[in-house]
């Protein structure tokens, strides 16, 4: 298996941090979650972040802070809108394979709803199906592999995950 750092990509929701966690644990690597060294660096939650600087604003402070990322060979869990910075999704690609968690929507949804405010980085006034249909193809596009976790428990997204890696052939 790569030595590389392992990147989970998905919407809010998708099990990225729970997945990523156990994925490591699995791996025996360390763990990073963006939206935690997000939280750390700023000094209050993430919620609070995209609130009161908006949704573009928070956007480049996440770019930011995943650009100075250097942890090599762990597992790291992105915030959902990662994918809208070419340059750290570039950044992570020069060493990472990146996971894409493919969740339906309707699974998504109930996630979101059951969880409340999450440091979701969406418009004004749009829909989180609008921003999920805006995401998915920024999330096709960069992940090196693809694992659709409809039905499966967190555990079995781990095992699918392993798997996908141990068949992964970098192009």
């Amino acid at each position: 298996m790569t030595s590389q750092n392992i990147v989970v990509i998905g919407m809010a929701g998708a099990g990225k941090s729970t997945v990523g966690v156990l994925l490591a644990k699995a791996l025996f690597r360390n763990f990073v979650d963006t939206d935690l060294v997000i939280q750390s660096a700023e000094g209050r939650r993430l919620q609070d972040v995209v609130d009161e600087v908006g949704k573009e604003a928070f956007q480049k402070i996440e770019e930011r802070h995943v650009m100075s990322l250097s942890v090599p060979g762990a597992v790291i869990a992105t915030g959902g809108s990662v994918v809208y910075s070419e340059q750290a999704m570039y950044h992570l690609g020069l060493t990472s394979v990146i996971i894409y968690l493919k969740v339906p929507f309707h699974d998504l949804e109930r996630r979101v709803m059951q969880t409340g405010a999450r440091g979701l980085a969406i418009s004004k006034g749009q829909t989180l199906e609008e921003l999920h249909m805006e995401r998915l193809p920024l999330y096709l596009k960069y992940a090196d592999l693809t694992v659709d976790c409809e039905g499966l428990s967190h555990d079995q997204v781990v095992d699918a995950c392993v798997k996908a890696l141990e068949d992964y052939t970098p192009e």
